[in-house]
C-alpha cells in the first residue's frame, strides 16, 4: 500500500516538473539584449561610472533595461531598442577628412543639446551615434523603432554632466 502511494505522488510530481521546465524556456530572460563591454582605461572607466549614475531611467518613453553582460558600461532602454556603451574606441570615421567634410553619405556629425556625435546609419532604419569632443567616448545605438532625435536628447543632460568636454586618447 505504501508503494501505490509513493508512485501516485511521482506521478503528480512529474507535471509540475514538465511545466516548470516549460515555463523557465519561456521566461522574460529570452529577450535580453546581449552587447559586447568595452575595457577602457582606468579614468575613462571612472567616467563612465560617474555616467551609469547619471543615466534617467526613460529614454523615448522606454524603460531601462540594461544589456547582459550587467555592467556599468553599458545600458539599455526597450528590448533591443537602444544600447548605451560608454568608453568605446574612438570610430575610425571620426578622423576621416571626408567625414569631417560631410563626404561620406552613411557618416554625418552634428550637435544635439551641447553633445557633438557622429551619425552612421546602421542599415534597416538602425543608427550608431559616437559622442565627440568628451574625455570618452560613449555610442548609442538606436534601432529604427525609437525617435534618434528624442533618445539623443534625453541623454545629452546625463553625459554633459558625466563626461567632460576634451579630446579622448
Amino acid at each position: 500500500m505504501n508503494f501505490s502511494r509513493h508512485r501516485h505522488s511521482s506521478y503528480v510530481g512529474l507535471p509540475a516538473l514538465v511545466l516548470l521546465i516549460a515555463a523557465t524556456g519561456c521566461s522574460s530572460a529570452d529577450d535580453t539584449t546581449s552587447t559586447a563591454v568595452p575595457s577602457p582605461d582606468t579614468k575613462v572607466t571612472e567616467l563612465c561610472q560617474n555616467l551609469d549614475k547619471r543615466l534617467p531611467r526613460e529614454v523615448d518613453g522606454l524603460d531601462r533595461k540594461d544589456p547582459e553582460p550587467r555592467s556599468t558600461l553599458t545600458a539599455g532602454w526597450g528590448s533591443p531598442a537602444i544600447i548605451l556603451r560608454c568608453g568605446v574606441e574612438r570610430p575610425p570615421k571620426m578622423i576621416d577628412p571626408k567625414v569631417a567634410e560631410g563626404g561620406d553619405a552613411d557618416a554625418v556629425a552634428g550637435g544635439v543639446n551641447g553633445v557633438d556625435w557622429l551619425m552612421e546609419e546602421r542599415g534597416g532604419g538602425a543608427y550608431r551615434f559616437t559622442s565627440a569632443s568628451r574625455l570618452a567616448y560613449v555610442e548609442v545605438t538606436v534601432d529604427k523603432g525609437p525617435d534618434t532625435s528624442t533618445v539623443l536628447v534625453d541623454l545629452a543632460g546625463a553625459i554633459k554632466s558625466a563626461i567632460p568636454e576634451g579630446i579622448a586618447d
